[in-house]
Formats: structure tokens, sequence, C-alpha cells
């Protein structure tokens, strides 16, 4: 992977999600480059390949952090702040380790048992918060969606790590991609160690868009028979599959008294 200095922009910007005003992107690009990813369709620089990096993040973002009051900030939107790239690097400590000094707190999102590691400066930090992603429950299966992503079940063992380490966890079962997904089984293997689970289905906005292309040429190449049965449905948000899915989910929800956040 080529790591390249990115051009000037802001770390700390804007966030969309609620509860969070600021948000933060360690790395410009992500070496975990999942094929069915939203972010994929703005990339800069092919992800496969090469990622950028801000040329002094410390300096810059501590400048941006003294225009702020403390705050949570949300890391992990449009890349994965443990990426592959973050052993050698380790931009994201350097984040965390200036959210502390300066009386911030993280909420991050992450598909890698690396956060581990970071977990001295989180159990510093007021209610720091880990959410761990997770889509697949056949190993082989996931490889061919993520191939540079590490096991679901290493994802798991590092929520317990983080959960009996005292941190805020949760999970997100994302992409929920029909007939490849089975959420049951997942969740039972995700509600011990989390506070909520967010399920969301696979999304696509435009046939032409990269990730869509990159998916398309996985089912033909691999599941040919279902090819066509999943394309109608993510290109359906009102699809009787998704309709099916959320009943099942409220009702194990209600049945189980599970905190569930149902987005399909």
């Amino acid at each position: 992977m080529q790591v390249s200095p990115c051009s000037d922009r802001p770390i700390l910007v804007p966030c969309s999600l609620n509860n969070f005003e600021h948000q933060i992107d360690p790395y410009v690009g992500c070496g975990h480059y999942c094929y069915y990813c939203y972010a994929l369709n703005q990339a800069e620089t092919d992800w496969a390949k090469e990622i950028g990096m801000h040329h002094d993040l410390v300096k810059q973002l501590g400048r941006e952090l003294e225009k702020i009051e403390p705050q949570k900030i949300y890391l992990g939107y449009y890349t994965d702040p443990y990426q592959p790239s973050e052993v050698e690097y380790r931009q994201t400590r350097k984040v965390l380790m200036l959210l502390l000094e300066k009386g911030f707190s993280a909420s991050i999102l992450t598909k890698s048992n690396l956060v581990v590691r970071d977990l001295d400066l989180l159990q510093k930090m007021d209610d720091a918060a880990v959410s761990v992603s997770v889509a697949f429950n056949d190993n082989h299966v996931r490889q061919k969606f993520e191939a540079h992503t590490i096991d679901t079940e290493k994802r798991i063992e590092a929520l317990r790590q983080l959960r009996n380490a005292g941190i805020r966890t949760s999970a997100l079962i994302c992409p929920v991609i029909p007939y490849i997904t089975n959420v049951i089984p997942l969740i039972d293997q995700l509600a011990p160690y989390t506070d909520v689970i967010w399920v969301y289905g696979l999304s696509m906005q435009d046939p032409s868009d990269q990730n869509w292309q990159n998916v398309k040429n996985i089912l033909n190449r691999h599941f040919p028979e279902l090819k066509k049965r999943i394309e109608t449905v993510i290109f359906s948000k009102d699809h009787s599959y998704w309709t099916q899915l959320r009943h099942e989910l409220q009702m194990i929800q209600k049945k189980r008294q599970l905190n569930l956040n149902i987005h399909v």
C-alpha cells in the first residue's frame, strides 16, 4: 500500500450523525477496500493501491480543536481509523492522544481488533465508545466482499475485551446483503458484548456507482444464481425481503428485550 501526503484540507469536519457535531478521519482513503463501501464513489485514489495521510496531523488538528469546546468526536465515517496502515503510521493513536490531552472523548467505528491496542487511551477518556462492524457469518464469503479485513470472530473477541475493560460498546450488522447475510446468528454472537446493535441493509444509489460495479462483479463470479434476486432487492427499499426481515427483527427485539436499532 502506498501512503502519500494528501492535499491540504480540514481534519476536523462537521458530522451529520445524531449526537455528534464533528468527526475525524485520520486517513484519506481506506486500505480495507470493502467492495460495497459507499465512500468508494468519492474516492480520490485507487484504495487498493494508495491512500492519503495528513502532512502534520498533530499540529493541524491541534489548531482546529482549539476552536471548539471539548466534546465527543466521531472517528470512522468515511474510512476505518484502524485500517492496515495504522499498524505502521499510528495516525489514529496520534489523534486519540491529542483528544485526550485536550479533554475530548471519542466514539469509534471499526472493523479491526487493532482498536484494543489503544485501550490505555480510551479508558482515560470520558465515556469513550467503540462500535464494531460485521456483515458475514462465513469468512470465506467475507473475503470475497472485504478481502483485507479480519475474521468476524476476531472482531467479536475485540468487543469482548473492550467491554471487559469498561468501554461502552455497540455493533453494526452492516451491510446486510440479501440472501447472503444471516442476521439472527450474528445478533446472537454480538448481543453479550454490546449495549446496542444497529442493523443496516445494503443499499445502492445508482447502477453506475463504483461500489455496485464491484458487487455486481463479485455476484457474477461467485453467486450467479443469486445475482438477479440480490440486485432486485438492493435497488428497492420497499421490497418484501426487507419487510420480512424487519418483522423478524422486531419480533426478536420484543421477545428477547434486545436493544436493536433497525434500518432495513
